[in-house]
């Protein structure tokens, strides 16, 4: 039942001293601040920032209900994550779980798949910044695309603790715009200043059209960019191996995400409705910008651009960062070209992460050849594609306290409240996103190419197990 991974003595040891390293070669640098900020970040990012604009437009006030209600099946998701982190805490630990507990192949699926999520990703993230930038210059959306990726590339080749750092202080500055915008819309509701002043309230969330405007129908078409929204509130999974304390540091963060959810996205989202009617924001504009506008505070919807585009940013750099090490898992556990597993003197997987951003340049095309598509058509690509990894965390969790609680494996010291049962309801609520989909004529690409993609990873394992038969890399299930 243990994952299979390559000898030890085949890693390129250019990684620092022993007590500065994890077991993988990786620099453990991030430190609990940053841990926690990067879990955050990973909660805040375009989905809430962009795509909430085309999601009010659908279900109008309902979107409240659909964020607390995908808030708390990103919660059962999480402490899945983190029964099995504690479990054994390992980066790449969404493919090395599932080859684990499903087997090789379902390794093989998840580890690609994830990255795959991430490249698009970064596509995604890298069109909203080109699309934020418009708001002060009239600049081509693949010029600001080019740059952005190319800089956030330089950034990731430093090191894992400058990564860290990074993302400390984009998270801070999210996490500071939200909470700020909060406290204006209260005082704008209590005290009445501003251009909107004297119609805001609370009576918007159900007066203009009632609280569900296009009926239940219209909120459960929204899951996908709900969904979409939480997309890479896992990604503390990955910097399990580079955390100098994951057994402390990791359930801290983990727990703190149903408040994250309940500030970050219900509230915001409740004082933003409450001050500005839903009527009036639309898809493609960022809900919170198009609020400073619609109070006349110009000053403020600039800054909050800013903002946005940091989170933009953030979660592109992360997605680089995550992109490597994944390539790198596979290719530890023979299921990737050995050229990925080479890691630079500061622990950076330099070969996986220029592939990645490489690839990252397609987004550049996109938004040459349709700018004012290209975030509907990633989007819904990018869904389908990190859901995998939900799926199979929890599918992995399920099994592994099954056999824990025979006795077979350890018990975690992190275990997750009300399991199994709360994973299958979080794998039933997937299911129905993906069902809402197949309906959604805009998402439905994604559920075309997802049989494309699964087809080249089948034909792609069967090559490489044929070439390499005994490996133990694909022995088991």
């Amino acid at each position: 039942m243990t994952s299979p991974k390559v000898d030890k003595g085949q890693e390129e040891p250019q990684a620092t001293a022993a007590d500065t390293t994890s077991g993988e070669g990786y620099q453990r640098a991030l430190g609990a601040r940053q841990i926690q900020m990067i879990a955050i970040g990973g909660a805040i990012g375009t989905g809430l920032f962009l795509g909430a604009g085309k999601a009010i437009a659908k279900a109008g006030p309902s979107l409240v209900l659909a964020y607390a209600t995908a808030g708390v099946v990103i919660f059962f998701i999480m402490r899945a994550l983190g029964e099995l982190l504690m479990y054994r805490p390992v980066t790449g630990s969404f493919s090395e779980y599932a080859r684990e507990f499903v087997g090789p192949f379902a390794g093989f699926v998840t580890g690609w798949t994830y990255w795959l999520f991430w490249v698009v990703t970064g596509i995604t993230e890298v069109t909203a910044a080109a699309q934020y930038m418009t708001f002060w210059f009239d600049v081509p959306q693949w010029v600001s695309a080019l740059i952005f990726t190319i800089i956030l590339y330089g950034v990731n080749l430093i090191s894992v603790k400058l990564f860290g750092e990074l993302e400390f202080w984009f998270s801070m500055v999210k996490v500071t715009a939200i909470v700020g915008m909060i406290l204006i819309c209260a005082g704008i509701l209590t005290l009445g200043f501003s251009d909107a002043g004297d119609s805001a309230s609370v009576t918007h969330l159900w007066a203009d059209g009632g609280f569900f405007p296009h009926g239940i129908s219209g909120t459960l078409m929204t899951l996908q960019i709900v969904m979409f929204a939480f997309l890479a509130v896992e990604l503390v999974g990955v910097t399990a191996g580079e955390s100098k304390d994951p057994k402390s540091v990791l359930p801290k963060a983990i727990n703190a995400v149903p408040w994250r959810i309940a500030i970050f996205y219900v509230g915001a989202l409740v004082m933003i409705l409450s001050v500005v009617p839903w009527t009036e924001f639309q898809p493609g504009i960022s809900p919170f910008v198009a609020a400073f506008q619609k109070m006349g505070l110009g000053v403020g919807a600039g800054i909050v651009n800013f903002v946005v585009l940091t989170a933009a940013l953030s979660s592109c750099n992360s997605g680089m960062y995550s992109t490597g090490r994944m390539l790198r898992d596979l290719a530890l556990n023979g299921q990737g070209p050995k050229v990925f597993t080479r890691l630079t003197r500061s622990g950076t997987p330099l070969v996986g992460t220029t592939v990645s951003a490489a690839l990252m340049l397609v987004g550049v095309w996109i938004n040459y050849r349709w700018p004012g598509d290209a975030f509907t058509y990633v989007v819904s690509f990018a869904t389908i594609s990190g859901m995998w990894a939900w799926i199979m965390i929890l599918v992995s969790q399920i099994r592994y306290r099954r056999l824990a609680d025979r006795g077979v494996l350890p018990r975690s010291s992190f275990r997750a409240p009300g399991a199994p049962y709360t994973s299958v309801f979080a794998l039933a609520f997937i299911g129905m996103v993906i069902v809402m989909m197949g309906i959604d004529e805009d998402a439905r690409i994604s559920l075309y190419c997802a049989p494309l993609w699964a087809l080249i990873l089948g034909v792609s394992y069967l090559v490489r197990k044929a070439r390499n038969p005994g490996d133990k890399a694909f022995a088991g299930r």
